[in-house]
C-alpha cells in the first residue's frame, strides 16, 4: 500500500513537535537550521495538506491548537519511528564494533544521558554506543534478556535478578495549561484531588506512571481513577496539557522549559511527596567493566555520590 501524500513527507511534523517542545515557531526553526520564513512556509503547507489550523500564533509565540495538539500527539510515534529506522541502520553497520549496549527510560535518554555520554567519549574515544529508549519496564527487560549491557530507570520496581543503585534524583510536577482551573490554585491541590483527575498519562509499564500511582496509594491510600488519555510521548503529553486537554504528572527535567516559557504551570499538591530516585541497573552478579563500568562511574558523580568505600564482602557496586 502507497504511503498517503498527507503524511508521506515527515519533516513538517518533526517541525511541529519541536513548537510543541519550544514554544515559538522562530526557535523551532533554529533547531531545525532554517530561517522563520521558511519554518513559516513548511507549517502552512503541513497544515495545507492536512486541511486542519496546527498551531495560534501570537507576539508571545506559538501554541498548537487542539487539533495540532492531537496532530502532534500521533506524529511522535512515526518521527520515533523514523529516528529508530534511522538508528536501526547505523547500529547495523556498526554492530560488530559495538561495545556498550545501553537501555533506558526516556527521562535519563532525553535528559541526562546526552552529558553523560559526552563525558564518556571524552574518557575513552574508542567507546561505541547503541543506545535504546524506552520505558521502566521494558528497561529491566532488555537487561534480564542480555539485550543490553547496563540500564537506566525511574520506576519504582525492578524485578528480582537486577542490582540498582542511585545515579540521581527528580521530582514529578503536576502541570497544566495557563487556562485550567488549577493554574489558579496557589496553595495547590490535595492529593485526592490529583487521584480524582483524569489525567493525560503514558502507557502502562511508565516509571513515570508507576511511580505516581504507587505514590498516591501508598502515601495517601488512594486510587487514581483512569487516565483521560494514554500518549506515546512526553512531548505529546506536554503539547496536549499546553492546549488545555487536561493536567499531566511529568519529571520536572521534561517540563522546564515549558514551565519557564508559560506554555505550562506547575501546580503544587500539597500532601504527597513526589520526589524519586533515578537508578542505574544491571544483572545482579555480574561485574561492570569496560564502557559500562566507565559509564556508571559519571552516572554516580553528576548525581554527587561519588565513589564508594569498598563494602566487607570486597564488593564495590559496579559488581
Amino acid at each position: 500500500m502507497a504511503l498517503p501524500s498527507r503524511v508521506s513527507d515527515l519533516t513538517g511534523f518533526d517541525l511541529l513537535l519541536s513548537v510543541a517542545r519550544l514554544g515559538s515557531l522562530g526557535r523551532a526553526a533554529a533547531e531545525h537550521g532554517i530561517s522563520q520564513p521558511a519554518a513559516s512556509s513548511k507549517m502552512r503547507q503541513l497544515e495545507g495538506r492536512l486541511g486542519l489550523a496546527l498551531i495560534d500564533r501570537s507576539p508571545r509565540g506559538s501554541r498548537l491548537t487542539p487539533s495540532g495538539a492531537l496532530v502532534a500527539g500521533w506524529a511522535q510515534a512515526a518521527v520515533d519511528a523514523a529516528a529508530a529506522l534511522d538508528a536501526g541502520v547505523v547500529a547495523l553497520r556498526s554492530e560488530r564494533d559495538c561495545r556498550l549496549r545501553i537501555a533506558a527510560s526516556m527521562t535519563s535518554a532525553e535528559y541526562l544521558l546526552p552529558v553523560w555520554l559526552t563525558t564518556l567519549q571524552v574518557a575513552d574515544p574508542g567507546a561505541a554506543v547503541a543506545l535504546t529508549a524506552v520505558n521502566s519496564a521494558e528497561v529491566a527487560a532488555a537487561i534480564l534478556a542480555g539485550d543490553a549491557d547496563i540500564g537506566f530507570v525511574e520506576g519504582p520496581d525492578l524485578p528480582e535478578g537486577l542490582r540498582a543503585e542511585p545515579v540521581g534524583r527528580d521530582t514529578l510536577t503536576v502541570v497544566v495549561s495557563p487556562s485550567h482551573p488549577w493554574a489558579r490554585r496557589r496553595r495547590g491541590i490535595s492529593a485526592a484531588e490529583l487521584a480524582a483527575a483524569p489525567l493525560l498519562s503514558r502507557e502502562t509499564g511508565s516509571g513515570t506512571r508507576r511511580y505516581l500511582e504507587q505514590a498516591l496509594r501508598q502515601q495517601a491510600g488512594l486510587e487514581p481513577v483512569p487516565p483521560l488519555a494514554e500518549l506515546s510521548s512526553t512531548t505529546a503529553i506536554k503539547a496536549a496539557a499546553a492546549a488545555g486537554a487536561g493536567p499531566a504528572v511529568l519529571s520536572s527535567l521534561a517540563v522546564a522549559a515549558e514551565v519557564g516559557a508559560g506554555a505550562l504551570r506547575p501546580v503544587l499538591v500539597t500532601d504527597l511527596d513526589l520526589n524519586r530516585v533515578l537508578r542505574a541497573v544491571w544483572l545482579a552478579g555480574r561485574r561492570l567493566s569496560g564502557p559500562s563500568k566507565d559509564l556508571y562511574a559519571i552516572a554516580a558523580r553528576s548525581a554527587g555520590r561519588g565513589p564508594r568505600p569498598a563494602q566487607r564482602s570486597g564488593r564495590s557496586p559496579a559488581e
